[in-house]
């Protein structure tokens, strides 16, 4: 069918005049739909089109967000607890156990900030035993890169709720922030769980997928782009993906390779393409190619690399992706954008940076700088900055496709 929106200037200058129709027909699609809580949706632009290139339900860059934007987040906190319970106050914070890394420490804290803004108590606790080995007790008290101080409390489930191994310390938690992704699944049984847990506790890697995620986000863009007569191609990568490999033995890598072949072929001459751990996250499991041979001849350290992931998570499926060619730049160096989302409401956003990179790598490696990029005066149709609305749009839509994942995975 013939569309009225046919290139990237046009999609920036519809999405611009008509802001509120789009936000409006996004926010009745979500309705009735679990939301992740929390979202990190990494879009790339490239000369010719927009497009996410991944998704996280358990988010680790608070910190890199403006003050502006934090209270926006602040805001949707608030919004989605009273929805919860009004006048919602105690909040539970389970964060992840890597607690040696004092970057993800400052994000904890700010995350932490950003919670008590919306009037709310937060306690971190977790049941890991594994998290309090060092101290050998009950606390574990940590400070941030930035100097900020921290407690996480030992917690264990009794009558249906979490529970203080310290009987000094009361919980009583309304509701549950996860901030952990379970690449190894916690040993919870969360069904037993009475509190409400967002995200979701069954949408962690240890089950997600990043297959699932990108064919309900093509299946949502096709939907959006019909109802308002927008080429699909202009806001979305093209994928394909290879299941049952094992990178150690090379099984699979022969199939990896005719797949990277076919999508290159469908790709302008010079293109690459991203193949991605389907199961990975913090940019692990990736490498960029830009020829079949490429796989087939993979050294150890770079299968390696491919073999396992973070928490020694086994890597068996991949998603062969488009490489979008970023065409943004900071300081001369290749960026992409990060959209933060709480409640599937565009809250915050960063600029990714790497000089050690190219405009086609994967720019979440060594070398990664952040900018922080404010959000939060986008509001009505053309008072904004067009290309933040755009971000804002497709990073919304990611949202929405991982409500109908989440949907999916908590059937």
């Amino acid at each position: 069918m013939p569309h009225k929106v046919n290139t990237k200037a046009e999609l920036e200058q519809f999405i611009c005049k008509s802001w509120n129709l789009v936000n409006d027909w996004i926010d009745g699609e979500q309705r009735g739909l679990p939301q992740p809580l929390t979202s990190s949706v990494d879009v790339r632009e490239s000369r010719t089109k927009y497009a996410p290139v991944d998704h996280n339900m358990y988010p680790a860059g608070f910190n890199n967000l403006c003050s502006k934007d934090l209270l926006n987040c602040s805001d949707h906190f608030r919004r989605c607890f009273d929805s919860i319970k009004p006048g919602l106050r105690r909040v539970g914070l389970l964060p992840e156990s890597h607690t040696k890394n004092k970057y993800y420490l400052d994000h904890l804290y700010k995350l932490k900030s950003t919670i008590e803004m919306a009037e709310a108590e937060v306690i971190l606790f977790s049941p890991d035993p594994n998290l309090f080995l060092e101290s050998g007790g009950n606390l574990v008290e940590l400070e941030s890169f930035s100097g900020h101080r921290l407690e996480i409390h030992r917690a264990q489930v009794q009558d249906a709720q979490f529970i203080a191994m310290d009987p000094a310390i009361r919980f009583d938690f309304e509701a549950i922030l996860l901030n952990n992704d379970q690449s190894v699944p916690l040993e919870v049984n969360w069904r037993t769980i009475s509190t409400p847990v967002l995200p979701s506790p069954y949408a962690g890697w240890f089950k997600r997928q990043k297959i699932h995620h990108f064919k309900h986000y093509q299946e949502t863009a096709n939907r959006f782009c019909h109802q308002f007569e927008i080429n699909p191609d202009l806001i979305q990568a093209q994928f394909s993906s290879v299941d049952n490999v094992d990178f150690n033995t090379k099984e699979g890598l022969d199939e990896i390779a005719a797949e990277v072949d076919r999508v290159l072929a469908t790709l302008p001459a010079g293109a690459s393409v991203f193949v991605k751990a389907s199961q990975g996250t913090y940019g692990m499991g990736i490498s960029v190619v830009a020829s079949g041979d490429e796989i087939r001849s993979m050294n150890r350290k770079v299968r390696n690399k491919m073999d396992v992931g973070k928490n020694n998570l086994k890597f068996t499926s991949v998603l062969i992706q488009e490489g979008v060619e970023t065409m943004v730049k900071y300081d001369d160096a290749p960026a992409e954008v990060t959209i933060y989302l709480v409640n599937g409401k565009s809250s915050g956003g960063f600029m990714r940076t790497n000089p050690l990179k190219g405009t086609q790598a994967n720019l979440n490696a060594q070398g990664m700088i952040y900018q922080k990029l404010c959000l939060s005066d986008v509001k009505q149709d053309c008072d904004h900055t067009i290309k933040e609305a755009v971000y804002s749009v497709i990073a919304r839509l990611s949202v929405l496709a991982a409500a109908y994942e989440m949907k999916e995975l908590t059937e």
